[in-house]
């Protein structure tokens, strides 16, 4: 499909990236909506805590909504999009990736951006609730990717499997990880790299035979923490061929679900191999916008509904 034209006009004061990206971040609440836990077992003897909130009468649609890093579901930007939808007909199924949700996860992996086989695991979940007949994924940042790379991995998805919104999609992960080692991006990357080591920390004494002391201390970049801990907690060489093998750009050719990515051009997270301008053109079934605005997750607009999640609800329904 060709690029589609965005008509998102933020308030003046939130043009400037960082400061939609902040507000949005630490200053922005959502109220109202009641969440209830259900803890999924999975079949290598982890765990995905799934926070659900509900329409007001029975549905038998749902959305999942997948958060970025270091996320979880008490978040803005998925408590945002759950109430929306829930105040629309719709059920919101808001994943706690692997560690995310207030308790340490069992084994010594944990999350990634390319980890499709705990999204493919709650889809299965839901499946097996039966009432469900129409499936909504939407992924924030590292939960983009992720839900991209899902769509476009596999030759089939489910077919209650309708669509897909993502937001602030680092589609070339090694793309984002440069951007969020640049100078303009030092105090995000700071504050990323602090919450992954603390997490990372009590790992030290649960499997000595996995992390050295050595190990750990030599972690002074984003990259550095790829290298040591994501690449070899989840198969990958080192974290450029993590970067490579999990980011969903060259998974868009092949995905058939209709699928909206919203990317603002002033996401300072984001390079220009983040923008699939091309899958989008060559892809019938993959939608591409780009906002002048927005940030980083920072689609600021009236009512405390962000422009990405109004986006999302108009997405599906006109399908």
């Amino acid at each position: 499909m060709p690029v589609l034209d965005s008509n998102y006009k933020p308030p003046f004061w939130a043009k400037k990236s960082f400061v939609s990206t902040v507000f949005s971040g630490l200053a922005r609440q959502v109220k109202g909506l009641e969440q209830q836990r259900e803890r999924l077992e999975l079949e290598d003897g982890d765990f995905l805590d799934l926070d659900w909130s509900y329409a007001s009468t029975t549905s038998n649609k749902v959305i999942i909504l997948l958060h970025g890093l270091e996320g979880h579901a008490q978040r803005p930007y998925v408590t945002g999009p759950a109430k929306l939808f829930n105040d629309n007909g719709v059920d919101a199924c808001t994943v706690n990736f692997r560690g995310c949700s207030g308790e340490p996860n069992r084994l010594y992996r944990s999350y990634h951006s390319g980890a499709t086989e705990d999204l493919d695991s709650v889809i299965n979940h839901i499946l097996n609730k039966d009432h469900y007949q129409e499936i909504y994924i939407k992924g924030i940042s590292l939960g983009a990717n992720m839900a991209l790379k899902y769509a476009g991995e596999r030759d089939e998805t489910p077919k209650e499997l309708k669509a897909i919104i993502a937001v602030s999609a680092p589609c070339s992960l090694k793309g984002s990880c440069d951007a969020l080692l640049s100078l303009r991006n030092k105090h995000y990357a700071i504050r990323f790299l602090d919450h992954l080591k603390k997490k990372l920390k009590p790992k030290l004494t649960q499997f000595p035979d996995k992390l050295t002391i050595n190990d750990f201390n030599s972690i002074k970049t984003l990259i550095d923490f790829d290298h040591v801990y994501t690449s070899k907690a989840h198969g990958f060489k080192d974290a450029f061929d993590y970067y490579d093998r999990a980011s969903s750009l060259q998974f868009l050719p092949n995905i058939k679900v209709p699928s909206l990515i919203i990317n603002a051009l002033n996401d300072s997270f984001l390079t220009a191999s983040c923008y699939p301008v091309k899958e989008a053109k060559n892809n019938s079934q993959l939608f591409l916008e780009m906002p002048k605005y927005g940030g980083h997750v920072g689609f600021i607009d009236k009512n405390n509904i962000y422009y990405n999640e109004r986006r999302a609800l108009a997405f599906v329904n006109q399908l």
